[in-house]
């Protein structure tokens, strides 16, 4: 499997405030990349400077085997990414969402992708009203819908699952796995610990801007428990996440 996603030495910093530092990943076709930290750890800034919102000061991203920054327009064809409160316009419906979304990437049979996606993300029977008519859970629902309508290689969640009830839950889990089953490569931040163990095949936890662990689900546990019994991500998380010091030392 290729990497779709590379990121290397990515440093963001916003005056005197160094948010980002020297962080180095990758992200394979077909793979889940659960990025985890405290608050203010720099989750956000990452995910924005890999959707190509807020330029890199220093290091390197590629998208599909385009650089983000020499050759932007082309590797933002291959990704979406669908921020933490969604974005939408006032005076468009669903419908004319999907419209405005399929002339920018000039989809080709976008009638016939989009109805799929109203049905899969509930969105049919809404397809003629205004974000203002809609449920915070509808709304990220049209906002994936439009981030799902290219077919983009690259996948990137802040917080997807704000705003949904249980069933709108576990369709949205299916809708990502499905897409990564498919090839897409995907990068998911949450603060549900519980959803990062379920979907993801590898975990990037990151503290102050700075790469503290990085490996499966499993490679995590056992960096904490050693051998000594059974620990929940939530622990290992905890333990990570308040000894980034001694963490780094394991996780060269």
């Amino acid at each position: 499997m290729s990497n779709l996603v590379e990121v290397i030495n990515l440093s963001k910093s916003y005056g005197s405030l160094v948010a980002v530092h020297e962080l180095s990943f990758s992200v394979k076709e077909g793979e889940i990349v659960g990025l985890v930290g405290p608050n203010g750890a720099g989750k956000t800034t990452t995910l924005r400077a890999l959707a190509g919102i807020h330029p890199p000061t220093s290091g390197q991203i590629r998208i599909c085997g385009h650089d983000l920054r020499e050759d932007s327009v082309a590797a933002k064809r291959e990704l979406a990414f669908m921020p933490d409160e969604p974005r939408l316009f006032d005076y468009l419906t669903v419908e004319e969402h999907l419209q405005f979304i399929a002339r920018i990437y000039q989809v080709e049979g976008a009638s016939e992708r989009a109805e799929p996606l109203l049905r899969e993300l509930e969105l049919s029977d809404k397809r003629k009203a205004l974000p203002g008519e809609l449920s915070r859970g509808m709304k990220q629902k049209l906002m994936i819908a439009c981030g799902f309508l290219h077919s983009p290689r690259v996948l990137i969640f802040d917080e997807p699952l704000t705003g949904l009830d249980p069933l709108g839950i576990r369709k949205m889990k299916a809708s990502i796995s499905q897409r990564a089953a498919a090839g897409a490569a995907v990068i998911l931040s949450s603060h549900l610990l519980h959803l990062v163990e379920e979907l993801c095949d590898v975990i990037l936890v990151i503290k102050g801007g700075t790469r503290v662990a990085f490996g499966s689900v499993a490679e995590l546990k056992w960096q904490i428990a050693r051998g000594s019994g059974e620990v929940s991500l939530e622990d290992a998380f905890l333990r990570i996440t308040s000894d980034s010091e001694e963490t780094q030392r394991r996780d060269p």
